[in-house]
């Protein structure tokens, strides 16, 4: 049986501006196993980049109780959330957030140098071939198309080899043909074992995944099992 990863027990997130309380997420239970690729959908406002900030330990919540791994990381310190996101977690954002004028190299080692490891090229090599593109190595990000910057952001999330790849609007910038390539190396990614989180608010790239979370108003509304059958009923709609 896949093992628990993550565990939300009533989280709920408040903001505070000039003593106005802004209330975002609401009592959210959730559970999320190893191996899963789940996306969380929602419109703007819903509270779907909270709980993705939260998840990816960019945020802590107001209330509530956040396990990961079975461990209570609801009240670590910004420096210890800052050691498990270096260590657990991969990025993927839908600006790129790529170095400009840098190789593509030297953008995917990035990662190595901020958790202080030592430069390993054969594992930087093993996440650009990954992403199908040993053959730009060399080219500056400003060289590359919109697709082939986020394969480079991609292979930058799995250089450190992390439990948990974040996806937030991978495809927002992108073509229909460039975005559906970087959904196929995200699902062939989860096929070989990653964890992935998916933030989307577009129902085509929501349905490549297993499962698929709404969320509206802080507050889950659907948690859903993704059939195949869904991905290739809208591949057949968009071909019409």
């Amino acid at each position: 049986m896949p093992s628990e990863l993550i565990k939300l027990n009533k989280i709920c997130k408040d903001y505070i501006n000039e003593e106005v309380v802004t209330k975002v997420l609401h009592d959210i239970d959730l559970d999320i196993n190893e191996g899963e690729f789940v996306a969380i959908m929602g419109p703007s406002g819903s509270g779907k980049s909270t709980l993705m900030h939260i998840l990816g330990f960019l945020d802590k919540p107001t209330c509530g109780k956040y396990l990961y791994k079975g461990k209570d990381v609801s009240n670590l310190t910004d420096d210890q959330l800052a050691e498990i996101r270096n260590k657990e977690v991969g990025f993927v954002f839908q600006a790129f957030n790529l170095l400009v004028r840098t190789s593509v190299f030297d953008n995917v080692k990035l990662p190595m140098l901020y958790t202080g490891q030592k430069l390993d090229k054969e594992k930087v090599l093993e996440a650009i071939k990954s992403v199908g593109l040993l053959h730009r190595i060399n080219n500056l990000s400003n060289q590359l198309s919109g697709g082939e910057k986020q394969r480079v952001a991609i292979a930058r999330a799995l250089v450190n080899n992390p439990s948990l790849i974040f996806a937030d609007e991978p495809t927002g910038n992108l073509d229909s043909k460039s975005g559906k390539q970087i959904m196929e190396i995200l699902q062939d990614l989860n096929e070989k074992g990653k964890t992935i989180i998916l933030v989307t608010h577009e129902q085509y790239t929501a349905s490549h995944a297993k499962r698929i979370i709404k969320i509206r108003d802080g507050t889950i509304i659907s948690d859903t099992i993704v059939s195949e059958r869904l991905i290739a009923k809208m591949e057949n709609e968009l071909t019409k």
